[in-house]
């Protein structure tokens, strides 16, 4: 098969495994296992998966989502073009797939499966887990971004980024807050719900992947036998990961008390939002300790081989909230202080090691904010425990603060989602 030729449907998914998948290599390492004990001594289970998880985990790399490819294929390549398409998608989002008579099948069939509710789909914990999301405030945007540099290390998630061109240089600032436009817009009240503009977000955030993924498999320097097809079910997974047990245990050390439930919460709630998008595993962690032994094999396989590439993303990313020139003073004074508390959230969680590597700021004074931040969370968090109607006004506050520190990022300018047409390189 020649890499033009290439499609999702690759030659031996299944049982294919990326060669930069180092699981098997790894697991065995000292230092691993002592870590796996450490873990099983103090949580009392064992971190590391069976075998027939990893195993599926790793041919994950070379699944995406062949319905909406078909799609994609259909309306934005071989078709009328991404201008038609993105017409037609906003059509069928906003008036249903019937307002669009000259939809072809796989249009269709992409709309069937995104309206219809999969079997294990649980309204309750759903909204429950959005709920969690929203509690966590901006806390979580820092977060939820500073792990994913963590991971900037692993070339199938780096390359794609870094041929695009979105989370690097000046570009950083748009992409990173079309990724937070999206966050919010699936955890507000009703943003998942027919109608709703988290599920309109979704889609399009679905179609603009699938559209990257298309125009990689056929450049010549995609290295399909190394990292799977481009924005995998492997990879996508983790992401999710990125919005559930990943912020829930480390939005602990600045004081939010996310509760076991409420962790299986969030799970259940980025699974319905994978759904949307595609992501549809059929091993996807259904509680906390299978939600640990899948972190544990992303962490064990990775190769840290993405080298400038990873490193041009690490290092644009706290560049990328520094003021603009010819701001307005009000907005630069805020985005002065803001600047310095991404410094220093980003200081704060990603590994030391990691930080040293690359070129970044100084982390102090600014690391101490989330230490400061630690004893006032503890505070309202406790309290809204013990209060329940306190729960509804965090909740209104927190959504209040997210919206107020988009618009002052974007200065009111509208997320597009709009799929890279050509390439920086």
């Amino acid at each position: 098969m020649t890499k033009a030729a290439a499609r999702i449907d690759v030659e031996g998914a299944g049982t294919r495994v990326p060669t930069e998948f180092r699981y098997w290599e790894h697991v065995d390492d000292p230092r691993v296992q002592r870590a796996r004990r450490l873990f099983r001594t103090v949580f009392r289970f064992d971190p590391q998966p069976p075998d027939e998880l990893v195993q599926r985990f790793a041919a994950a790399y070379y699944d995406a989502d062949p319905v909406a490819e078909a799609f994609v294929d259909d309306v934005y390549l071989h078709g009328p073009g991404p201008k038609t398409g993105r017409a037609m998608l906003d059509r069928a989002l906003e008036h249903g797939i019937d307002a669009v008579p000259e939809a072809p099948e796989s249009m269709r069939r992409l709309f069937a499966e995104f309206e219809t509710l999969p079997d294990w789909y649980d309204a309750e914990q759903v909204a429950l887990g959005a709920r969690v999301f929203r509690r966590w405030g901006t806390a979580a945007f820092s977060f939820a971004t500073t792990t994913t540099l963590e991971m900037y290390s692993e070339s199938s998630i780096a390359k794609p980024l870094s041929y695009a061109g979105g989370y690097a240089g000046e570009a950083a600032h748009k992409r990173q807050l079309e990724t937070v436009r999206f966050w919010i817009d699936v955890t507000d009240p009703g943003g998942l719900d027919l109608g709703g503009r988290g599920r309109a977000t979704a889609m399009r955030v679905r179609v603009m992947h699938v559209f990257i993924r298309r125009k990689l498999l056929q450049r010549p320097e995609w290295n399909l036998d190394a990292w799977g097809v481009p924005i995998s079910i492997g990879d996508a997974t983790l992401t999710l990961m990125g919005g559930s047990i990943v912020p829930a245990v480390g939005l602990w050390t600045v004081g939010f008390q996310t509760t076991i439930r409420e962790i299986e919460a969030t799970l259940q709630f980025w699974r319905y939002v994978g759904h949307l998008l595609g992501v549809q595993p059929g091993w996807y962690p259904r509680d906390v300790r299978e939600a640990v032994q899948l972190m544990y094999a992303a962490f064990v396989k990775r190769a840290h081989t993405a080298g400038a590439d990873g490193a041009e993303l690490v290092e644009s990313y706290l560049p990328a909230f520094a003021p603009k020139p010819g701001s307005p003073w009000r907005k630069r004074l805020r985005d002065e202080v803001n600047h310095r508390v991404q410094i220093g959230y980003t200081g704060y969680w990603l590994f030391p090691w990691t930080y040293a590597r690359h070129r970044m700021p100084r982390r102090f004074p600014w690391v101490l904010h989330p230490l400061l931040r630690l004893p006032v969370n503890l505070t309202l968090e406790t309290a809204r425990r013990l209060v329940p109607p306190l729960d509804d006004v965090a909740d209104r506050v927190q959504r209040a603060r997210r919206e107020r520190w988009y618009r002052n990022e974007t200065g009111g300018r509208a997320a597009e989602f709009t799929p890279v047409e050509e390439f920086r390189r």
